[in-house]
């Protein structure tokens, strides 16, 4: 298939997706209650992190000493921060992709429905971003010391990690397995089936351009030529957090539309057909 034959069904696939948010809008606050407790978490680290290291330090003791102990704790703290992010990202989007299968399974659902089985799954959850914080925390220390180079295989390992994780999402939810086991799985998916998912994830970053391009620019401009510029830049603010909570939901129903069709089970939003052609041999 030709790369924009393979856009135009990512194309479409997005509209697809886009289309099932809009008969479920619930889904919707997945997204947004990730993203509010991505911001506590946040705010919370900045506070400790200034209540820990905020005050002078030179009266404890020895300088080398307790530059090496901050140092220990810094990297202590990162590593907990990428947990507590993996994690709270994880749990909700378990949740939506579970919502999103009942949803294209016909059924009904509802967004505690979501949580409670993203409850259900906790230890799993846990434990992947344990794993995924390590892997983070690995890359970040090999940028730190190897400098313009240590960037150029951090990039290349980071683009490797993100392919054979596309689908450890829906494999951690519906799948009895290790973290480990969940990339094997995942890169085994992708290994087999490559084909659309980059073109559909291209597709969902141009709905977002458009989206800003089309709604966010457009609409802050008019509100701060009519009423002023600070209600138009707080107005493209938060057309652009609805825009960017609109595609993450999406992104993660195609990711669910495709695991189902990987797995031979049909679905009432997305077209076989089309499916079928998104996924082409190596």
């Amino acid at each position: 298939m030709k790369i924009f034959d393979r856009l135009s069904n990512g194309w479409k696939i997005g509209k697809m997706s886009l289309k099932t948010i809009h008969d479920h809008p619930s889904l919707m606050l997945f997204p947004v209650v990730s993203g509010i407790s991505l911001i506590l978490v946040t705010l919370s680290f900045f506070g400790g992190g200034y209540l820990l290291f905020g005050g002078s330090i030179t009266e404890l003791g020895d300088e080398v000493t307790i530059s090496t102990s901050l140092d220990m704790m810094s990297y202590l703290a990162i590593f907990a921060f990428y947990i507590l992010n993996y994690f709270v990202i994880v749990f909700f989007n378990v949740g939506l992709v579970h919502c999103a299968r009942k949803i294209l399974n016909g059924k009904e659902t509802s967004v505690g429905e979501g949580i409670n089985f993203a409850l259900s799954r906790i230890s799993t959850i846990f434990a992947w971003s344990v794993l995924a914080a390590t892997v983070g925390m690995i890359l970040k220390t090999i940028q730190e010391r190897a400098g313009a180079i240590g960037g150029m295989i951090t990039g290349l390992i980071g683009m490797v990690w993100g392919i054979a994780t596309f689908f450890v999402v829906p494999v951690l939810a519906f799948e009895e397995v290790t973290p480990i086991q969940a990339v094997k799985r995942s890169a085994s998916i992708i290994k087999e089936k490559w084909g659309e998912s980059l073109g559909a994830n291209f597709s969902f970053g141009l709905f977002s351009i458009l989206g800003f391009f089309l709604v966010v620019l457009p609409t802050g401009f008019i509100f701060g030529a009519a009423l002023h510029p600070v209600a138009g830049i707080i107005m493209g603010i938060i057309l652009f957090l609805i825009l960017q909570t609109v595609v993450s939901a999406a992104s993660m129903i195609f990711l669910t539309a495709a695991y189902e069709h990987v797995n031979d089970n049909p679905n009432q939003y997305f077209d076989d057909d089309l499916l079928d052609d998104m996924f082409v041999g190596k």
